[in-house]
């Protein structure tokens, strides 16, 4: 570490759930708990190698922002619609259900509507930032798309064993969205990461990343009021996709739940106000219920938090990859990612050989280390994907 760098005497703590984790993610979590800034931490079960903060970790620090903490893709989120249709439509209207995914979604950098989607998030102040005030056309042009890599759209069903939500135990037809802010928020995360690698030299190569930006300065009231408003864009995007499909299959919407899962949050937690830095990780607070996938072929889960303190109130975002993209590709097929999918009755409209099933944690073994942060609510099972084509440049 640089001479001028001094890390916490004790490290901030942090706790685990899981296991097997590869000893990088390992490693980035503890440098998180170095910085001076940082008060408690948290790895969920999940968690593999980003940027600075593993994917799946949990970071509370004391009056800061870490950009790359909250990560590239800034409210990187999940929506979930239950729809007024009979499951029957599953098969009996698998071209109509893959008629509205096509005419009203948009996949990968660069993606746009020939017609701008209007949104009243278009309408907000976006000039308080430079950067900001310079992407609102390139946001507007990508309003309502999603990215690439895990980004996707798919119908499947709903599984309740009880009543829950608001609705009676049953089989439900619904619709399920994991994007983000698009390229908007990624260029808002680099601009005010390198801002806050410039403020502070003095941190060495491994922890340049986990660079931070103050509360009380102007970069980091500016930063934190940039990633609001991503957040508030991300959601329009998820919004604006599920409005449409509807409309086009022109059904009823029954029930609605979101979450982010690349955030940072201002809590309290073990008596004192925490900035909670999400990345890849669902808020899980008491009560809060949120959506955690699996893979185009695994099921996914509606949940309810039971607000643990010692994972400040998170759990997983999904089931985490176990290999790289590239790894996935050398190692599996089109023939074999078919024949999984054939078995598992998913119709697979497009998508990159890197996000093979394969390439992903095992989701039962991710919800089982973490019965203490949530409870199950239902469970989702993807029967009609959409994603990003094969080879384009993942986005997350």
């Amino acid at each position: 570490m640089s001479e001028k760098f001094q890390p916490r005497q004790q490290p901030a703590r942090y706790r685990s759930w899981g296991s097997g984790f590869e000893p990088d993610s390992v490693g980035q979590m503890e440098n998180a708990c170095q910085l001076p800034i940082s008060v408690a931490g948290a790895l969920m079960p999940d968690a593999h190698v980003g940027y600075g903060l593993p994917i799946g970790g949990v970071l509370g620090t004391d009056n800061a922002v870490i950009p790359y903490a909250v990560g590239v893709d800034i409210a990187c989120r999940m929506k979930m619609s239950v729809l007024d249709l009979p499951l029957s439509a599953l098969t009996e209207q698998t071209d109509r259900l893959k008629s509205a995914l096509s005419k009203e979604t948009r996949f990968g950098i660069g993606a746009t509507f020939k017609k701008r989607r209007q949104h009243r998030v278009m309408d907000e102040d976006w000039s308080f930032s430079a950067i900001v005030a310079q992407l609102k056309d390139k946001a507007w042009s990508q309003l309502g798309t999603s990215g690439s890599g895990n980004h996707f759209v798919e119908f499947g069903t709903l599984s309740l064993e009880r009543d829950e939500l608001g609705l009676a135990a049953g089989v439900y037809l619904a619709l399920l969205s994991h994007s983000g802010s698009r390229g908007t928020g990624n260029l808002v995360a680099t601009h005010y990461s390198k801002l806050a690698m410039n403020r502070h030299p003095e941190l060495p190569r491994e922890l340049m990343h986990l660079a931070w930006l103050g509360l009380d300065s102007h970069e980091g009231q500016e930063y934190w009021r940039a990633m609001e408003l991503m957040g508030r864009y991300a959601a329009a995007n998820h919004e604006l996709i599920h409005r449409f499909v509807a409309e086009h299959l022109g059904v009823e919407v029954l029930l609605d739940i979101e979450n982010h899962h690349n955030f940072a949050w201002k809590e309290k937690h073990f008596g004192r106000e925490l900035i909670v830095h999400r990345k890849g990780a669902t808020p899980a607070a008491v009560g809060a219920v949120g959506i955690i996938p699996g893979s185009m072929a695994t099921p996914g889960y509606v949940v309810r938090g039971r607000g643990n303190a010692e994972s400040l109130n998170s759990a997983a975002h999904g089931a985490g990859r176990q290999m790289s993209r590239k790894a996935a590709k050398r190692r599996f097929t089109w023939e074999e990612l078919n024949s999984l999918l054939r078995d598992r009755g998913v119709i697979l409209m497009s998508a990159g050989l890197d996000e093979v099933p394969m390439a992903y944690k095992d989701i039962e073994a991710v919800m089982d280390a973490q019965k203490d942060l949530v409870e199950i609510l239902a469970r989702f099972d993807p029967k009609i994907v959409k994603m990003a084509p094969h080879g384009e440049r993942p986005e997350d």
